[in-house]
């Protein structure tokens, strides 16, 4: 069998957090890149679902939750909203 090098460019951020989740289970990034390919190989798909439910950030969800316990402030329209927030409104209209 041939093998070849590959290289790729990623983020430090996205390397390091994952390299530590690698580590924690004892596997260079090398030989999980290597179990990832085969497995794309083997199956002629991707081992990844891409079915999952984003979550809203933190103030996102306290107004969520604002809203589904009676409290905060609903508008018909976000012209509405603007009318009540004059900040807002002379911003838009510049």
């Amino acid at each position: 069998m041939t093998t070849v090098n590959y290289n790729i460019r990623i983020d430090k951020e996205l390397r390091d957090k994952a390299f530590s989740v690698l580590e924690r289970y004892g596997l260079p990034p090398s030989q999980a890149v290597k179990i990832f390919l085969n497995q794309i190989a083997r199956t002629n798909s991707i081992p990844l679902s891409f079915d999952y439910e984003k979550q809203p950030n933190a103030i996102t969800q306290r107004a969520i939750d604002e809203l589904e316990n009676g409290k905060g402030t609903s508008y018909n329209s976000l012209d509405d909203l603007l009318a009540e927030h004059d900040d807002y409104a002379n911003f838009a209209n510049k």
